[in-house]
């Protein structure tokens, strides 16, 4: 056994121990156990992001999501435009919020914002890249790294031809080249524009931009009909957020909704086959744990957040085992 194999084992060891304990107690984390945590996790390359629509039922304030993240042991966040500017609205300091989220130790992977960029209305669109610098601008002060860029706008019968929407898409990214954000080209699973993993990244490519990239979700995935071993085919840098969750084999994909998501290990997603697949790619996007099942927001919010990073950990330690 070389000192590399050895190496490999050697961190395979931590990552399995580490799992089961995540599998066997973090509601109750300690000290000790968050610590090896984050060794494991610096081991195996994964980072654990807490998306906050996770909690967004039990309408806390802006510092209050960054303290549950913190607690639960997430190194890092992904919050909402939406929220962040109503923050900013209600007089809260972006400066403030960032020593907030640096003195738990995490960082800002990514951010949800539903600004317009894509639709064929030239005014509506012209006013999506406004509302799409202000959300990358804000996400700048708080030392945000990325942002979403779904379809938002498109719905119903319209659908915009994909090599419209790279030209569009690659605007949003020299966008960000000059605020310092990457937008993320993300698909929902049914849109009629980009509703399948394949069409996603097509746009990514035809955009010619060198950050251009595919923020990924288990359950969009599903929804949209796409075959989960078409992530064989993306490396590190092209899929760098992906958001876990989980769905369950009723109801059946025609009607399932964002509501029925469920926490990684709990429905019958090939959760961990996808994470194997990652790491074969050698890809390690940060997990972003993106729920919406009211059910847990009826639950107090750091238990949700613990058992969703309890459950995310126990995923990769499968996969890496």
């Amino acid at each position: 056994m070389n000192m590399q194999t050895s190496s490999l084992v050697s961190r395979r060891n931590l990552i399995k121990s580490a799992g089961a304990l995540a599998g066997g107690g973090l509601l109750g984390v300690t000290a000790a156990e968050a610590e090896e945590g984050k060794m494991r996790e610096r081991a195996s390359g994964f980072r654990y992001c807490l998306n906050m629509s996770t909690i967004r039922g039990q309408n806390l304030s802006m510092e209050e999501d960054v303290d549950v993240a913190g607690k639960a042991g997430y190194d890092a966040i992904e919050p909402w435009l939406g929220k962040l500017h109503e923050f900013v609205g209600k007089g809260g300091s972006l400066k403030e919020l960032r020593k907030r989220i640096e003195g738990h130790g995490m960082t800002v992977e990514s951010g949800i914002g539903f600004a317009k960029w894509i639709v064929n209305d030239d005014a509506e669109r012209a006013k999506g890249m406004d509302e799409a610098k202000r959300d990358m601008e804000l996400l700048a002060e708080i030392g945000g790294k990325r942002m979403a860029a779904p379809p938002a706008g498109v719905g119903g019968s319209e659908v915009i031809p994909l090599e419209v929407v790279a030209g569009r898409y690659r605007a949003l990214l020299e966008l960000g080249d000059q605020t310092g954000i990457t937008p993320q080209i993300e698909m929902w699973g049914g849109n009629p524009t980009i509703g399948t993993v394949a069409k996603a990244v097509y746009i990514a490519l035809q955009s010619g931009h060198p950050k251009a990239c595919f923020l990924g979700d288990a359950y969009h995935t599903y929804k949209g009909g796409c075959d989960f071993s078409n992530f064989t085919l993306l490396s590190g840098k092209a899929i760098q957020v992906y958001h876990m969750n989980d769905y369950p084999a009723d109801p059946p994909r025609e009607t399932i909704n964002d509501s029925h998501r469920v926490y990684p290990g709990d429905g019958v997603g090939p959760i961990v086959e996808l994470l194997r697949t990652f790491r074969k790619e050698g890809a390690t996007p940060a997990l972003s744990l993106e729920l919406f099942n009211k059910s847990y927001w009826e639950q107090d919010a750091l238990e949700v957040a613990k058992t969703g990073l309890a459950k995310m950990r126990d995923a990769v330690a499968k996969a890496e085992a």
